[in-house]
């Protein structure tokens, strides 16, 4: 009996440790700063709290910038909080491209619903893709570098089909008819996504400017955008 008690003291004091190590993870740093305007995350949202941290981190600085400590430190909390709930960099960076795909299939979606017409419904989709990158280019970057994210994640899986899906029902591939496509509407699928994704990262390079620069005065990306799809369906004899 003498023996056990005293195994007994000796394996409290570890179990203790393991908890408050636990509890250290995911308590606010005592010195961490936290981004203006932003409250105290409540008990058992911290997975939530890390993903926003990580967005305004990657959306401020960029995907170089974008780092398990700095995460940590624009949300609040300890340093090992986002290695808890992620495991690591990769983790954090797919769940987040998650994210930004479901966001990006909500806006495609809306405007697609937004017109009647095959051709309108397609250009508003496409505008729709643009607007999105525009308005958040750190997360579009990171939705496509492959290298980063880890595309077998189910939930990143899930949301990369979902906008890919998007894309192909502009095209007039819908349901079952994506499981086998035929070579024409592979073709018509390939050409919208690589038009507005080519159009969409020559605009957010800064590539564009010289061509709307001798546009006539007050011509938008989104008028551009508009006729490259219009001559992509019918374009111009040769001459014209």
């Amino acid at each position: 009996m003498a023996r056990t008690s005293k195994e007994n003291k000796l394996v409290r004091p570890v179990a203790r440790t393991r908890q408050l190590a636990k509890a250290a993870a995911e308590r606010p740093a005592g010195r961490g700063r936290r981004a203006s305007g932003e409250t105290p995350y409540h008990h058992g949202d911290l997975h939530e709290a890390l993903l926003k941290a990580a967005e305004r981190v990657l959306e401020r600085d960029g995907l170089a910038g974008l780092t398990l400590r700095a995460v940590a430190r624009e949300a609040g909390v300890s340093h090992a909080a986002p290695t808890h709930h992620f495991g690591d960099l990769t983790g954090l960076l797919s769940e987040l491209a998650a994210i930004g795909f479901r966001m990006f299939n909500v806006a495609m979606v809306a405007a697609r619903a937004s017109e009647t017409h095959p051709m309108m419904k397609a250009m508003a989709t496409a505008k729709a893709y643009v607007a999105y990158a525009q308005a958040h280019p750190g997360m579009y970057s990171l939705m496509f570098r492959n290298e980063r994210i880890d595309m077998t994640r189910p939930s990143l899986h899930e949301a990369a089909t979902a906008s890919f899906q998007g894309l192909a029902n502009s095209a007039g591939a819908s349901g079952e008819a994506l499981e086998t496509l035929s070579l024409d509407q592979a073709a018509m699928i390939a050409r919208n996504w690589s038009l507005v994704h080519g159009f969409t990262m020559l605009l957010l390079d800064g590539r564009l400017r010289d061509i709307l620069h001798r546009l006539p005065a007050g011509t938008t990306p989104e008028q551009l955008l508009s006729a490259m799809m219009l001559a992509a369906v019918a374009p111009c004899p040769p001459g014209a």
